[in-house]
């Protein structure tokens, strides 16, 4: 954007306001001063719903019609992602934009490329894996817990129970639907002490029975390992290619030519064992515990359809985890293909990683911007940049609060945000803000977003140190291209350094006034750091003349020109001399004070000062301008005193009196006055704010001008026009 072209009516107060800026000739950055009341508040509102996009109002005069014309150089509206607006303080705001700080296209890329293949082919897994174990949901985190206590580690576990899927061979547990047993009400059954027991009964019945078994034998020929064996015969043509099988039962051995013999043998031995009376007597007894729940409805079934599984519930996690390895073996497929993907990408994926945490250098230098410059007592941290970078995760900010914020060795601990935001001062809680906001200036950098900066007086209640260090922060950010700033302040101090300290043009450094309601930006008068300089060069005009009064008298104070001092406090206090006081006598003053004014010729060398006082301070008093003018306030405040002080003087009539006062010559007379005359309360009331608004205006220094600037001339105008009329 060349230039800024404002025609703005009715918005937020602003009765009517146009401007241009223009960025090509004059720099990137305008720096605006208002005094409190003038615009600077509305004008950032007006730009704040630019960047929401919703249309301005006139909050009280809403019957007035608003118009908001805000285009570029080619009569183009702004757009919103092209505005920004930094607010002096909002606790709530989060820039959305973070983790494009840390985004690679490249990378995430050639990332999600291998995770589409084996997010695809876990998909295809988990899909089979539904139908044979009756659970909806949560099989990775299921699968992940049972082999490996941990749910995050699902391809872990893959690889643990590798060997057992390759080398195992399907066998009846296969046939078992997990969720019918592993539920939360089967679960508290299973803990529950007496039907532990009862399992525990049975088991023990069971392998007595197994052990007097000829055919079986406990722990090394079960029944499931019969089964298996039966039906890997049968799968691999064993028995089509007439061999036989010998089996011994009951001491003779038997020999079987068909599965049909084979399965029927090995079905009358377990029929031998499960119909034993004793054994049918503990399996009623788990039955009769069972039937005191609905819930366990499935798991009764799944019980009497596969009586031999109790001898396994011994020991539930082992129990899980042959399942599962069962269920897999018969998804062998799915699973060889998603395990194989995974291992071919596993490299891949830890080089890319490894480029990832590389690219963490550019979040630590953002970081650091905000670490290494400003003085908090915490220091800011992300530990989660790989995923922010690899798998569109939300950046995660965490805060170590500092033992000794001025010492780096010193210990830290990590604390929560709101806790955080419980012990800071209200600058350092706005410190947090900044954060934020350099996040969000950051990532509009790197993203090469075009974008006007309103800044609203982001430094408002900020300690010097930060507040320099966000003007440091704005010098850097002026210097892209592609970003142009408006600064809006109200304090002149802050007007005054950020321009200084940018290097502003004198068109860009905007003082804003208001008459009427119609809003004016000048070009500021006072160039360089005071406007103690210019004034000196311009004696010859009225209210910079009377403005450097009390100037000319601090030097006189200062370099010990008693003398001088005393006769210039004639101009600033009703005295003896005061009403004799001549613009010829102030001239000699000024040429024995500033030795470089020797050719200075004021005007009306004959006129009383005081007089000539009066009669500015009059004209300024009906001017319908706004003015920030530093002379008009001055010229206002010593009026109003010398008014003021002439009146009690008047009033008291105690000549003896006033002429001995020798100091704090106001505060006594409005306290003699209010002795005097104390039922006259709406005088007393005024001359309280004659003496609460003037000192300080008056008796000035290069240093402490500002308060008097951040003052609306307003105020003064109207307590001189109701001094004068007393």
């Amino acid at each position: 954007m060349k230039k800024l072209k404002l025609d703005i009516e009715y918005c937020y107060g602003i009765k009517k306001l146009q401007a241009e800026f223009d960025f090509e000739a004059n720099g990137n950055v305008f720096t605006i001063y208002a005094p409190n009341g003038v615009m600077k508040t509305s004008l950032a509102n007006t730009f704040r719903d630019i960047s929401k996009g919703i249309a301005s109002s006139d909050r009280i005069w809403k019957s007035n019609q608003t118009k908001r014309i805000i285009h570029d150089e080619n009569g183009s509206e702004l757009t919103p992602e092209n505005v920004f607006v930094i607010e002096p303080y909002n606790e709530s705001y989060r820039s959305d934009r973070i983790s494009t700080l840390l985004v690679n296209d490249k990378l995430r890329q050639r990332y999600e490329a291998i995770h589409k293949e084996i997010d695809e082919k876990t998909e295809i897994l988990i899909e089979e894996l539904k139908t044979r174990t009756g659970l909806k949901n949560g099989i990775r985190e299921d699968f992940s817990v049972s082999i490996t206590h941990n749910p995050d580690n699902f391809f872990r576990a893959l690889e643990c129970v590798k060997g057992e899927v390759e080398n195992d061979v399907e066998t009846t547990l296969g046939d078992i639907v997990y969720a019918d047993i592993f539920n939360p009400k089967v679960e508290i059954v299973l803990k529950d002490p007496n039907f532990i027991s009862k399992i525990e009964e049975y088991i023990t019945k069971y392998d007595e029975l197994v052990s007097q078994s000829t055919f079986f034998r406990k722990g090394i020929f079960t029944h499931n390992n019969a089964s298996d064996i039966a039906k890997n015969l049968n799968s691999n043509g064993f028995f089509q290619a007439d061999h036989s099988v010998s089996l011994r039962i009951n001491g003779e051995k038997i020999e079987v030519t068909s599965m049909q013999g084979l399965e029927a043998a090995i079905q009358a031995e377990k029929d031998l064992i499960l119909t034993d009376d004793s054994l049918k007597s503990a399996f009623e007894a788990i039955d009769k515990q069972l039937q005191k729940n609905v819930d366990l409805k499935k798991f009764r079934e799944c019980l009497e359809q596969n009586q031999i599984i109790l001898s396994e519930l011994a020991n539930p996690s082992r129990l899980k985890q042959k399942l599962w390895v069962q269920y897999l073996i018969r998804s062998k497929n799915a699973y060889e293909d998603l395990v194989s993907s995974f291992n071919d990408g596993k490299e891949n994926i830890a080089e890319i990683i490894a480029e990832a945490k590389a690219e963490q250098t550019r979040w630590a230098e953002v970081i650091s911007i905000f670490n290494e410059r400003f003085s908090v007592p915490f220091v800011v941290r992300m530990d989660n940049q790989e995923d922010v970078i690899l798998k569109s995760d939300t950046p995660s900010i965490y805060f170590d609060f500092l033992e000794n914020p001025e010492d780096s060795t010193s210990g830290s601990a990590p604390i929560d945000e709101v806790v955080l935001k419980s012990v800071l001062s209200n600058g350092e809680r706005r410190a947090l803000y900044i954060l934020n906001i350099i996040f969000e200036v950051e990532a509009r950098k790197t993203a090469g977003q075009q974008t006007l900066f309103i800044v609203d007086d982001i430094a408002d209640s900020f300690d010097y140190k930060n507040k320099y260090a966000i003007i440091e922060y704005l010098t850097e950010v002026s210097a892209e291209d592609g970003f142009q700033q408006l600064i809006l302040s109200h304090n002149f101090d802050f007007y005054r350094t950020v321009s200084s300290r940018l290097n502003l043009k004198r068109q860009n450094r905007i003082l804003a006034s208001k008459e009427n309601g119609v809003i004016c930006l000048l070009p500021e008068v006072y160039q360089k750091s005071s406007p103690f300089s210019h004034w000196r060069t311009h004696l010859t005009q009225s209210p910079m003349l009377i403005a450097s009064i009390p100037f000319l008298r601090n030097l006189a104070e200062f370099s010990g020109d008693d003398d001088s001092y005393k006769k210039l406090t004639s101009l600033l206090h009703v005295k003896v001399d005061t009403d004799q006081f001549s613009v010829a006598d102030l001239e000699k003053l000024i040429k024995s004070i500033l030795h470089d004014q020797a050719a200075l010729a004021l005007p009306s060398p004959a006129a009383i000062v005081k007089d000539l006082i009066y009669q500015v301070a009059s004209t300024i008093a009906i001017d319908s301008t706004e003015s920030a003018a530093l002379e008009n306030k001055i010229t206002l405040s010593i009026a109003i005193r010398l008014k003021a002080e002439e009146f009690m003087i008047s009033k008291i009539n105690d000549e003896p009196f006033w002429r001995n006062i020798s100091k704090n010559q106001t505060i006594n007379l409005i306290k003699r006055y209010k002795a005097d005359f104390p039922s006259e309360a709406g005088n007393i009331q005024l001359f309280d704010q004659v003496n609460l608004m003037t000192p300080e205006n008056i008796h000035l220094n290069s240093f402490m001008y500002e308060p008097i600037l951040d003052l609306s001339v307003q105020h003064l105008k109207r307590l001189f026009t109701k001094i004068d009329a007393l």
